[in-house]
């Protein structure tokens, strides 16, 4: 048995912290570097900061600022968002981050991946994959800068994805991002069964069993969650959370 991943996933608009239910309906939940404060003390594994803005809008990443909220962060920390250069990694890492997550550049530019993985190697690059059923219930990559990915295949893609080198990739179900409504276990499975690289699959907790039936029934690598961690009650309520480490220790997973 091993310890068990749990990683929150924190959205990043505007210096603000945001969640989305399915990409959409963006709610303020507080300030970046406050809420890193609250999961130093309550002894977080990782972090995962995503700007959703900096690809749809073409921003330059905001050094200064990361720097500030990876200054207060004890623990590993990774960004993605707007990163399509080489020596933004490489500013990125000077900075104190860990792994830099990659989406849109995916689409984009697939022979940066490789690039990156050589330059950086496959622990430094997670590669973000999120997937929406189309109207027939079929998975589909999904483009939240909306890039056009029509005519790519999922498994296909994953399948560069994995032979580019990276050392993860996350995947998020769009249809059950920020609905409380628990994993789409069907989907971790088909992805964790086919693909070596570890998995980190995020979408849809809405507790500490979802977490543990996701890593417990499926081959998966890290349960991730945002809402989860951010939200109390059936009203919403506000509250930065984490589990306590002996509810994280308690979490048999298989090796």
């Amino acid at each position: 048995m091993k310890r068990a991943r749990v990683i929150p996933v924190l959205l990043l608009k505007n210096k603000g912290l945001y969640k989305t239910i399915r990409f959409k309906n963006e709610v303020y939940v507080g300030d970046p570097v406050n809420a890193v404060k609250i999961f130093n003390d309550k002894l977080c594994d990782e972090l995962i900061f995503l700007d959703i803005t900096a690809s749809k809008q073409q921003k330059q990443i905001d050094y200064k600022f990361i720097e500030e909220i990876a200054s207060e962060c004890f623990m590993p920390f990774s960004y993605g968002g707007g990163i399509n250069d080489i020596h933004q990694i490489e500013e990125l890492l000077k900075l104190g981050i860990e792994k830099v997550v990659l989406n849109t550049v995916l689409f984009r530019n697939p022979l940066f991946v490789k690039q990156a993985v050589k330059e950086f190697g496959s622990s430094t690059i997670v590669a973000s994959v999120d997937i929406k059923k189309d109207f027939l219930g079929k998975y589909q990559l999904y483009s939240h800068s909306k890039y056009n990915i029509r005519g790519l295949q999922m498994m296909t893609f994953l399948m560069q994805i994995e032979e580019a080198g990276v050392g993860e990739i996350m995947i998020t179900s769009v249809d059950n991002d920020g609905t409380f409504n628990g994993y789409d276990l069907n989907l971790a499975n088909i992805i964790a069964e086919q693909f070596a690289v570890p998995v980190v699959f995020c979408g849809g907790c809405r507790d500490i069993i979802d977490i543990k039936t996701l890593l417990n029934t499926t081959q998966v690598s890290a349960a991730a969650a945002g809402s989860l961690f951010v939200f109390q009650g059936p009203l919403r309520g506000i509250l930065i959370s984490y589990p306590e480490p002996e509810q994280i220790s308690s979490l048999s997973v298989r090796i």
